[in-house]
């Protein structure tokens, strides 16, 4: 068994919480992502996770207080442009294709009773 403690941001600042990877909890994300791991692989994801966690742990240390949040990190806009109709009124010519028509709607046959 391997705890780790972590910080997690909140909005009162940090919190720590204690996070224990277990065998129990290794088996546990197996099912969940449906895969099967080997014995000995079950022990080197725990630690894996470990690390993960400790990984992130060490990046709530940065201070990012000033640091506007991305959606992109390559600074992508969205390219809006006018919406301007441009094909108009085609429901005539749209019904002159139909197999059927009736009252400016399409007639298709019953699908169940």
């Amino acid at each position: 068994m391997l705890e780790f403690k972590f910080r997690m941001p909140t909005d009162m600042g940090l919190k720590e919480l204690y996070m224990e990877i277990t065998k129990d909890l290794v088996l546990y994300l197996e099912a969940l992502g449906r895969i099967r791991l080997e014995q000995g692989d079950e022990i080197r994801t725990q630690k894996d996770l470990g690390d993960i966690l400790g990984y992130i742990d060490k990046l709530n240390e940065l201070d990012t207080a000033g640091v506007e949040p991305l959606s992109h990190s390559s600074g992508v806009t969205n390219v809006m442009r006018e919406d301007i109709i441009t094909n108009g009124d085609m429901r005539d010519e749209v019904l002159s294709n139909a197999p059927e028509s009736a009252d400016g709607s399409i007639l298709v046959p019953k699908t169940f009773d």
